[in-house]
């Protein structure tokens, strides 16, 4: 009987992870044993598996499971290293899609916010990587404001040894630490320095600790929630329900907590080339941490009142299953409409993605108050392939949502009558494609259905560009609730002011373009 490869196992263990048998979880530990025993000499595989381990640790049917996971994901930085001494290309696990394995590190011009983050958190780990560096005239234009006598070179010689201006410079500091530190004593605003640094165009290793990666990161948790049933379908889901349904409670967190969930939200970010305005520049002391049943723990944060957008409130939320971090959410919010942001990393789009998105709208929806939930063209594919080969279109039609656009309402109504009539019609790529053009949105308010057809407060944007009258349309005491310690507040203020919803919706659902001949 010929022996089973390793891509064999790893297709059975993939094939097994979603299955539900009496004997499932047995066959899970045999698989994972006999895997255990085998090297992968590939990066293709040793990725695959990786991610199936991941989503074991989050989905696990058995407390052998978790462990057997555990400790096949604490094997990986071994793993990468015998990949290494095999002279295997490593550079595909640097692609944002797969990075943040344990052993490896990410690269990247990552902005000086981040930069100077990651150093107060991550010192040792980061160092400036120079082959990728291009651009020497971006140091002539920096440097000389940090270092003195450097103009007389800089300004007039050729080759300057810049590198050996900053050896001088820096005396035994990391040269990543040194110029963040030179930076940030300017006498400057924090986005000034933020565009100095950047202009800089310098890439940024950062080679992280196991608990920082995406093998080894986790939130501390006493209980785990084993799956010993399927997996709730999205056919089962009825947002309208859910978002009926009582909130789980918030319980708002120390600055101390706020700062640790916070870090892990930076890091998680980070690793896959992701910076979020919301994590950021989120606020530790309002934190909001909930248990949305089944494993799922969520944290939300709001900004500090020098952080807020003009006209929007801002939300961000962590989400973790079992521990493992398998998302995020980012809300805009204008009276009672949010712009949402739904970001489950790829490799849990296989667990209950309608079940969790239902969840977290039910807690934002009694949280802030807000009745309606928009979606952006770019998270139903405009632009967006992933978008278009995972049909995130039919994800959030299925949910209830309806396209803004008549034309792409109607063509949704079309393809939804040829699934009902056609077995095995699937809706062709190009059709995604067209109705991924117009945003969509989810109104548990009947009354107001279509009031923010055609709103985008960009245009709010323009209009201001020839008239600024909305400062003079916003009572005091909104403005004022802005600057409140938490933004809902504000959010609250404005949902009670018919008048200035009116006057906004107004200026928001359309902009002529200005004769620019």
């Amino acid at each position: 009987m010929p022996r089973t490869s390793y891509p064999d196992k790893i297709a059975q263990l993939d094939e097994l992870k979603n299955q539900f048998a009496p004997d499932t979880a047995p066959r899970l530990e045999r698989t994972l044993d006999q895997l255990s025993r085998k090297n992968l000499d590939d990066t293709d595989s040793l990725f695959r598996y990786h991610e199936i381990l991941l989503f074991l640790r989050a989905y696990p049917q058995s407390a052998s499971i978790v462990r057997l996971a555990e400790k096949e994901l604490r094997r990986f930085p071994e793993r990468i290293e015998r990949l290494r001494e095999l002279e295997v290309d490593l550079a595909p696990l640097q692609h944002p899609d797969v990075s943040g394995i344990a052993g490896t590190s990410v690269t990247d011009n990552f902005s000086f916010l981040i930069v100077r983050w990651l150093l107060q958190q991550h010192a040792s780990e980061l160092a400036i990587e120079w082959d990728w560096f291009e651009n020497e005239n971006a140091l002539a234009r920096v440097w000389p404001r940090l270092m003195p006598l450097l103009e007389e070179d800089a300004f007039v010689e050729a080759n300057v040894p810049y590198r050996e201006w900053l050896r001088a410079a820096r005396r035994g500091r990391s040269e990543i630490a040194w110029l963040i530190e030179a930076i940030d004593a300017l006498p400057r605003s924090d986005d000034d320095k933020t565009e100095l640094y950047d202009s800089q165009q310098l890439y940024v290793r950062w080679t992280p600790r196991f608990a920082a990666t995406r093998t080894g990161m986790r939130l501390k948790k006493s209980r785990v929630f084993y799956h010993r049933e399927p997996l709730i379908p999205r056919r089962d889901v009825d947002l309208a329900k859910e978002l009926a349904q009582p909130s789980p409670p918030l319980r708002k967190l120390s600055l101390t907590e706020g700062e640790l969930v916070l870090d892990m939200a930076r890091e998680a970010s980070t690793i896959r080339y992701r910076e979020l305005y919301g994590f950021t520049h989120g606020d530790p002391e309002h934190v909001y941490h909930a248990e949305l049943g089944r494993g799922v723990e969520i944290f939300l944060f709001g900004l500090p009142a020098e952080r807020r957008l003009p006209l929007r409130a801002c939300h961000a939320l962590t989400i973790y299953k079992n521990g493992v971090p398998i998302g995020y959410f980012e809300g805009l919010s204008l009276f009672e409409r949010m712009e949402t942001g739904f970001n489950l990393y790829y490799t849990f789009r296989e667990g209950e993605t309608a079940w969790l998105y239902a969840r977290i709208l039910n807690v934002l929806h009694h949280f802030t108050g807000v009745t309606a939930f928009s979606l952006d063209p770019y998270q139903i594919g405009h632009e967006n392939e992933e978008g278009i080969a995972s049909g995130a279109f039919w994800f959030y039609r299925k949910l209830g949502f309806r396209p803004t656009q008549k034309d792409a309402l109607q063509l949704a109504l079309k393809e939804e009558a040829k699934l009902a009539t056609r077995k095995g019609y699937r809706t062709p790529a190009a059709t995604l494609r067209k109705l991924a053009k117009s945003p969509m949105i989810f109104e548990l308010d009947q009354q107001r259905k279509g009031d923010w057809d055609g709103f985008h407060v960009r245009n709010i944007g323009f209009k201001m560009q020839r008239d600024s009258v909305l400062s003079s349309l916003i009572p005091e005491e909104i403005a004022q609730g802005k600057k409140g310690a938490e933004e809902v507040g504000y959010l609250r203020l404005m949902q009670k002011n018919p008048r200035l919803r009116e006057a906004i919706l107004k200026l928001g659902r359309g902009f002529t373009r200005m004769n620019t001949d």
